[in-house]
């Protein structure tokens, strides 16, 4: 009778142990970042002050914090737009990704035809994307910032959702054989949902490329009400200190997106089997 009073016990003192230990490795994985980024910050300050470098070079920490407080309503209003545009490309991208990896699971003649031209847009440098569609479609419109997003957003989930699609388990395959289901309903119960695991990984591996990509293609032309033409505005009138506020702005919108698509993530998949991993 005393052994498995002992095994309860012994049981109950690892678990008082692991509860703490991982409090703490949470813990840590939050306060670390914050520890480094300060340190980051004091070294960057005591360089800037110390070695005299010019603003041109590096602007102080000091100076864009100034910056930030002084354009913070700017900085809300042009992240707000150059949000919108990346948050209307990534649904529009997402929506096209999908759907072009379903057909291409599908029908082998589509898997041949889509796939190559997905992967060369993967090439396409946004520099080179952004003028055409400007070109194309208006310099008084956000049609060609949203169609650059989509390009960027399109090859990762597409990629994603392919290799998804293609991880069905012989047992599975065998029953829908056996049950004589059509392309569509192989597709609809056995394909899409052993895939959503990847379909949400490329979601979360797009969402901050598509911050990047509204914010490159605003450098060249079009409306000046973003980050990306804030930037460049900044920096071509000497402002360097305000042009890192609005670097800082665009990187704190990235981190929006990346949680955002993380978020979404570890919902869909926190009840599936292997959702975890």
């Amino acid at each position: 009778m005393s052994a498995p009073v002992g095994g309860a016990a012994a049981a109950g003192g690892v678990g008082a142990v692991a509860g703490p230990g991982r409090r703490f490795r949470g813990v840590s994985v939050i306060v670390a970042p914050v520890v480094f980024g300060a340190a980051v910050l004091v070294v960057w300050q005591l360089v800037v002050t110390v070695g005299g470098l010019p603003a041109f070079l590096l602007p102080a920490p000091t100076a864009i914090a100034e910056q930030i407080g002084a354009q913070f309503p700017v900085l809300l209003e042009t992240a707000a737009v150059t949000g919108g545009n990346a948050l209307v490309g990534l649904v529009l991208g997402f929506v096209l990704g999908v759907l072009l990896a379903i057909l291409a699971a599908g029908v082998r003649v589509v898997s041949d035809l889509v796939t190559p031209v997905v992967l060369a847009a993967s090439a396409i440098p946004i520099v080179a994307l952004a003028p055409v569609f400007t070109t194309m479609f208006g310099s008084t419109t956000e049609i060609p910032r949203r169609l650059v997003v989509m390009v960027v957003v399109v090859v990762p989930v597409y990629v994603s959702t392919a290799r998804g699609l293609r991880q069905v388990r012989p047992v599975h395959d065998e029953l829908m054989v056996a049950l004589a289901a059509t392309r569509r309903q192989y597709t609809r119960f056995v394909r899409l949902p052993g895939a959503i695991p990847y379909v949400m990984t490329g979601l979360r591996l797009a969402a901050p490329a598509a911050v990047i990509a509204a914010i490159v293609a605003e450098y060249f032309g079009g409306l000046q009400n973003g980050l990306g033409s804030r930037i460049s505005a900044a920096a071509a009138n000497t402002a360097y200190a305000r042009a890192w506020a609005f670097v800082a702005a665009s990187i704190v919108l990235g981190l929006l997106f990346f949680l955002a698509g993380l978020l979404a993530e570890r919902l869909v998949t926190r009840n599936r089997p292997g959702g975890a991993s």
